[in-house]
């Protein structure tokens, strides 16, 4: 059997098969990033059900969440894409709890951090990009392309420009799922590695408790970081879809 380091920094986003899976030579296993994908949105589905059933005049602690949670991110959306953009409201809102419960899930011990893996960021990324662009030519047709061509550009420049306005749109999926995905490995790892120093520097004696005292209180406030973090890279991650589902519904070149 193989023993991994339990300071191992880089062992906690090791993926493994829990059902292997193969049809026609594609490896289509259940692995423990599916279980936790799949126990993510079954606890955010679960919490929100739960907690409005009731729908009580003054609402619970719980139901004040999910309401918080709703006018959060029905206003971030406003904002961004106004009125005519609510449509999009489930979309945005899934997307947001999804993110933010992976992530705070991810702050578990024993619990796996299905955002820290490129694959699962990227696959959310290019969901939001696909409605954008489905959603644009639905709803503009063809002239959807006018996004790429801004007005009151000299005609000399006006290749380069475009040129430069179809890359930037290009890079917005890579952007949104690099960001998120690197954030999350790289304060994972962090965390890691001073408790690492922390129980390596124990086993020390005396002279290595009192050392390890720094790297327990930087655990700690790493670990407070995290939490922040958690929750911004959900916000950041839904706002810029707002800010993208906003070039499907108004053209503005």
């Amino acid at each position: 059997m193989e023993h991994h380091n339990p300071t191992d920094p880089i062992h906690q986003f090791q993926l493994f098969r829990i059902v292997p899976i193969n049809i026609g030579g594609l490896d289509l296993s259940f692995t423990n990033s599916s279980l936790f994908m799949v126990i993510t949105a079954a606890v955010a589905l679960g919490f929100l059900y739960f907690s409005t059933r009731g729908r009580e005049l003054v609402p619970s602690r719980v139901q004040s969440v999910s309401e918080l949670s709703y006018e959060f991110v029905a206003n971030m959306l406003r904002d961004a894409a106004g009125t005519a953009g609510m449509r999009f409201f489930p979309f945005v809102f899934s997307l947001f709890v999804f993110v933010l419960v992976a992530n705070l899930f991810g702050m578990m011990p024993y619990f796996f951090t299905v955002t820290s893996h490129l694959i699962v960021t990227f696959s959310l990324a290019l969901l939001v990009i696909g409605v954008v662009v489905v959603y644009g030519f639905m709803k503009n047709g063809i002239g959807w392309l006018k996004l790429f061509v801004p007005s009151g550009v000299p005609a000399a420049v006006l290749p380069l420009v475009t040129i430069i306005e179809i890359v930037s749109f290009l890079s917005r999926p890579v952007s949104l799922s690099v960001r998120l995905f690197a954030n999350m490995l790289a304060g994972h790892i962090t965390l890691k590695v001073f408790a690492g120093f922390v129980v390596s520097m124990s086993s020390l004696g005396a002279l290595g408790v009192l050392g390890s005292i720094l790297p327990l209180f930087m655990t700690i406030a790493l670990t407070a970081l995290e939490f922040l973090v958690a929750f911004l890279q959900a916000y950041v991650f839904a706002v810029l879809t707002c800010m993208y589902l906003n070039d499907a519904v108004h053209v503005h070149h």
